[in-house]
């Protein structure tokens, strides 16, 4: 009867199990499907980065992770072991090749598990270092195939590229692990999805083995490859750059360099760096912070070019109106001074541009202007603004002033932030007939499948901001800064005089106590610059923090390299050196004013300065017979007989003693190389007898 009972017990629970969805809280069908079906993830590619001429900037490839096998239950036939089986003669041979030390890899092989792997040292192997520990011949040892991102030129255009690196995703229901690449900083960072694509996977019904059962059917989504990216940047300029940058680091150093250079007329960006650099393949990164576009700070002097362009704009200004240089005192009583205290006299706005004069955009914006006018026009320029350029972590900067000291700092760039990208739109108005341009850096984004372009990047424009005769005028300035005498761009002045452009230093401010930081190195030295004038192509954007002993010449220096290599490239050297003439003067004396003008002229000098109101010609400099070429100054005197005494500031020494002595004047020299004061102010009567002192120091301290 019991017997009769169990089996009536026994069938019940067969016919529960064999109709019941769920026994004791367990799907049963989910439990069956877990057993029998497997899913395999099908990784898609992450997409390549490429420069604007298809060069390979970023890739994937083909990496290997190092396993080995420790327990002896893998070895089945004692002639051919799965497992290792010398562990000393394991850890001694795979020393060498891995960079580790035997000690460190028998702490991996003595471990009790069934498999071990070898820290990071064992990750991310290439092709060649497999095949060393192959050729090794060591049993249990094996390779996991997988994916690395590698950067084939190093640490070039490190900062815009970003990295992206491997990490692993584990699935806890599966108990699975697998490696995925994934985008951490810059374009890696900012394009990461579009980059990555998407895993695709396939799932089917498995035999005891793992492996899928014949004439089942299949769930499969297909991968959907990550998108190639094709930037604006052209590695030819971005190589000079990067040379330039990297020559001024060993000649002069620094705390940090920037350089940007946009097309003139598109506002594509050509070349974009930051020094110190590093290599995305070692992540050998001390700063994490690109100054480029995450990192604003005071620009200083490059910023009047926007003060003038807002008093133009606003109908303001008059080029030949004069101001007294030297100090401004503010109605509070601060004092606001020139980088030159002494000032030079009674000049003009004009000329206060040359000479990079605090004091001349002070009056100015006392005279004509207000704080709104100028807040409004700086952001009609894109302060204050994020660019919207494709690089993650980009700062807006700011422009906030309101008091009268903070006005007039604001309009010499004190006391305000910006970044290498705005001031490089800021500037392709003076390139685009007065039309704001935003710079963009990629050029197309591409399906490698279908080679469909899902982006197309191009010029675009924001708004009119200045008019043709103010963009004119600027760019008369600016050629006048660099290429006239004296002026402070005098030393960005390349043969050809092409490049034309607005120097700035600027003050570092003392986060800590307040105000600024005193030493002579606690500035940044900045230029910005269109190239060639007579049609340009390029703008150029470059700042220096702390510049080796303070010296300006860090900046000008490798913006002339990067020029002349860029003249070279577009092919412009040739034309320009045709502009180069040569000409042997003649004696002037006693010529007439016009004809020997004319005469100059003729022959390709046309820098000719004249001193005095006469008609005829007393005296010259240069003298007869020297070779003088069309870039350099003449000087003609005339039969005036109230000639006043020049502004020779700027000139060199020889220059100023020449031509003051023609003019009757006794000079006193002080000092070497370049002339920075003189003891008469320019325009005063030249009296019998009179002696001038001049003060004289090297061009770029």
């Amino acid at each position: 009867m019991a017997s009769l009972f169990l089996f009536a017990v026994m069938i019940l629970r067969l016919l529960q199990l064999s109709t019941a969805t769920e026994i004791d809280g367990t799907n049963l069908k989910k439990l069956a499907d877990k057993r029998t079906m497997t899913t395999t993830t099908l990784p898609a590619q992450r997409g390549v980065i490429y420069d604007s001429r298809g060069e390979v900037l970023a890739q994937n490839v083909t990496s290997y992770k190092l396993i080995a096998y420790l327990s002896s239950k893998r070895t089945t036939n004692k002639k051919k072991p799965q497992h290792v089986v010398d562990k000393e003669k394991t850890a001694t041979e795979l020393a060498p090749i891995l960079g580790m030390s035997k000690e460190e890899i028998l702490k991996y092989l003595n471990k009790d598990l069934y498999q071990t792997e070898f820290g990071t040292k064992g990750k991310n192997l290439n092709e060649i270092t497999k095949d060393k520990i192959e050729k090794l011949d060591l049993p249990g040892l094996t390779f996991v195939e997988n994916y690395k991102r590698y950067y084939p030129k190093g640490n070039f255009l490190s900062y815009t590229l970003g990295y992206a690196k491997t990490t692993e995703e584990t699935d806890e229901e599966k108990k699975e692990t697998k490696e995925k690449i994934v985008g951490e900083m810059g374009l890696e960072k900012y394009y990461d999805k579009i980059l990555s694509g998407e895993d695709g996977y396939v799932t089917f019904q498995k035999d005891l083995r793992g492996y899928q059962i014949a004439n089942t059917k299949e769930l499969r989504k297909e991968a959907i490859e990550g998108k190639d990216v094709y930037l604006t940047v052209d590695s030819s300029i971005q190589f000079y750059v990067e040379q330039a940058l990297a020559k001024a680091k060993s000649g002069y150093g620094f705390e940090w360099f920037t350089v940007v250079i946009a097309d003139a007329k598109t506002g594509k960006i050509l070349a974009i760096s930051q020094s110190p650099s590093f290599d995305p393949n070692k992540k050998d990164i001390e700063n994490y912070l690109n100054v480029t576009t995450s990192y604003p700070y005071e620009p200083g002097s490059t910023m009047k070019t926007f003060t003038y362009m807002c008093a133009m704009e606003n109908g303001v200004y008059n080029g030949s109106e004069t101001y007294k240089s030297g100090v401004f005192v503010t109605s509070d009583g601060t004092e606001i001074g020139d980088h030159e205290r002494s000032g030079w006299g009674v000049i003009s706005f004009d000329r206060g541009y040359a000479l990079s004069s605090n004091v001349g955009i002070i009056n100015l914006i006392h005279r004509h202007m207000n704080a709104t006018m100028l807040r409004q026009y700086y952001k009609k320029l894109g302060f204050g603004s994020k660019t919207g350029i494709s690089l993650p972590n980009e700062a807006k900067g700011q422009i906030n002033f309101k008091y009268e000291t903070e006005i007039y700092n604001a309009g010499f760039g004190q006391g305000i932030t910006v970044t290498p990208l705005q001031m490089i739109q800021a500037l392709t108005p003076l390139t685009n007939d007065g039309m704001l341009l935003k710079p963009y850096i990629v050029d197309k984004i591409v399906d490698p499948v279908t080679k469909e372009e899902v982006f197309k990047g191009e010029r675009t424009e924001i708004e009119k901001v200045a008019s043709t005769e103010t963009v004119t005028k600027i760019k008369s300035l600016m050629d006048d800064t660099v290429n006239g005498l004296g002026n402070t761009g005098m030393g960005f002045r390349i043969d050809s005089g092409e490049l034309i452009g607005k120097t700035g230093t600027a003050q570092i401010a003392d986060e800590r106590h307040g105000g600024y930081l005193g030493g002579e190195a606690d500035i940044i030295s900045s230029f910005t610059g269109i190239y060639p004038k007579s049609n340009p192509k390029i703008i150029i954007y470059a700042a220096a923090s702390r510049p080796g002993g303070g010296k300006q010449s860090t900046v000008f220096d490798a913006v002339k390299s990067i020029v002349n290599n860029l003249s070279k490239y577009y092919g412009q050297d040739k034309a320009e050196e045709k502009k180069v003439k040569e000409y042997k003067l003649p004696s002037f004396k006693n010529k007439d004013l016009n004809s020997t003008i004319e005469l100059l002229n003729q022959n390709g000098i046309t820098n000719h300065q004249v001193i005095g109101t006469g008609s005829k010609i007393i005296n010259q400099y240069p003298s007869k017979k020297v070779l003088v070429s069309s870039d350099d100054t003449i000087y003609l005197i005339t039969n005036d007989s109230n000639i006043t005494v020049p502004n020779v500031v700027g000139m060199s020494s020889k220059e100023a003693k020449s031509i003051l002595k023609m003019l009757g004047m006794k000079v006193k020299l002080n000092g070497n190389g370049y002339v920075t004061k003189q003891s008469i102010a320019p325009n005063s009567q030249i009296t019998n007898g009179m002696e001038i002192t001049i003060d004289l120091a090297p061009r770029f301290k």
